[in-house]
């Protein structure tokens, strides 16, 4: 959800991110569908609903239930990197196996939201369904 035909894509961070700087380097001047990428710290957990995705970092794997329920129903993807994530009821994880990084697909919880997750995408799961 857009509030406006020319309102940038915002993909919010939530906690100590590992990237740091580099995922703003990373995207700098970036568009997806015309729209111009920017990525927001979120400070306060009504920031969320703001967000077109919104990565939860493990700093905050102990405040992961509260971030989640803030988000709602919000038509928000949510990602994260912490064990049992998408059981939580994130829509993606990122886990480490070795020196490759695969993912979670919680298709559930996207769905619950209005989301639709291509089935490429889910084909190339690592693990799907959730809570």
């Amino acid at each position: 959800a857009f509030q406006s035909e020319t309102a940038p894509v915002v993909i919010g961070v939530v906690g100590e991110s590992p990237m740091g700087p580099e995922l703003h380097r990373s995207i700098m001047g970036k568009t997806v569908n015309g729209r111009a990428l920017e990525v927001r710290q979120i400070g306060s957990l009504g920031e969320l609903k703001n967000c077109q995705m919104v990565f939860i970092c493990s700093s905050e794997k102990k405040r992961l239930p509260e971030i989640l329920k803030a988000v709602g129903d919000a038509s928000v993807l949510t990602v994260g990197e912490t064990d049992n994530f998408t059981e939580a009821g994130g829509m993606i994880n990122l886990v480490r196996e070795g020196n490759k990084v695969r993912f979670e697909i919680n298709d559930n919880a996207a769905r619950r939201v209005r989301l639709k997750i291509s089935s490429k995408l889910l084909s190339l799961a690592r693990k799907k369904g959730g809570a």
